[in-house]
């Protein structure tokens, strides 16, 4: 069976690690607003909730059906917490949002290695995840100068209404992308029921 193609997974995932890396170093200089070992505390739930959530998707996920429906998941999770960042005032409430954070990222992070698993072409196998490293190394470089920039210019609500609206363009893409797979695969099924090799296994069959 001819496997998937790379190209979506790579676009929209690249646009989701463009995303989250606006803000990247800048984190720090956002939580400074809080007092005492804000960063320290808040990037430990993170952490300990990424841990939880993933052992949870580890005994449930593979029953959960399309591995794209946890990826599109994972980006809203994070698309609606990074919009919530822009009303956070207190420490419970930042601490809050890093525990969904982490629930996104237990979403997504698996869902994605899986996927790119499952399409990858084993003789090409290093190609490929060089090709995808490459591609969110410089992402990752671009998103981080651009964060710099718009925090800078305009400040943290518009960063993070900006990697907000990135990951829904990830997530809709996502989407667009298996309801494009639904109209054509009746299509798909058609051409294969008239190929030569087809017909002659099932008239083989009759004797």
């Amino acid at each position: 069976m001819e496997k998937k193609p790379l190209r979506g997974l790579f676009l929209y995932n690249g646009i989701f690690v463009l995303a989250g890396s606006l803000l990247g170093p800048l984190y720090a200089v956002y939580v400074g607003k809080f007092k005492g070992v804000s960063v320290s505390v808040s990037w430990a739930a993170f952490l300990f909730s990424v841990s939880v959530f993933t052992y949870l998707i580890s005994r449930t996920g593979d029953r959960l059906g399309k591995k794209e429906y946890l990826l599109m998941a994972g980006f809203l999770v994070r698309a609606i917490a990074w919009m919530l960042f822009i009303f956070v005032d207190t420490l419970a409430a930042l601490i809050a949002l890093q525990i969904l954070l982490g629930l996104g990222d237990a979403l997504g992070g698996p869902s994605f290695d899986s996927l790119f698993a499952s399409r990858i072409d084993q003789e090409r196998a290093i190609s490929q995840y060089s090709n995808w490293k490459l591609f969110s190394n410089v992402l990752t470089v671009t998103g981080t100068l651009a964060g710099g920039l718009i925090a800078d210019k305009f400040g943290f609500q518009y960063l993070f209404l900006s990697m907000s609206a990135l990951a829904m363009v990830s997530f809709f893409g996502v989407l667009f992308q298996i309801e494009e797979a639904k109209q054509w695969r009746p299509v798909v099924l058609v051409r294969e029921k008239i190929r030569p090799q087809y017909l002659f296994d099932k008239f083989s069959n009759l004797f």
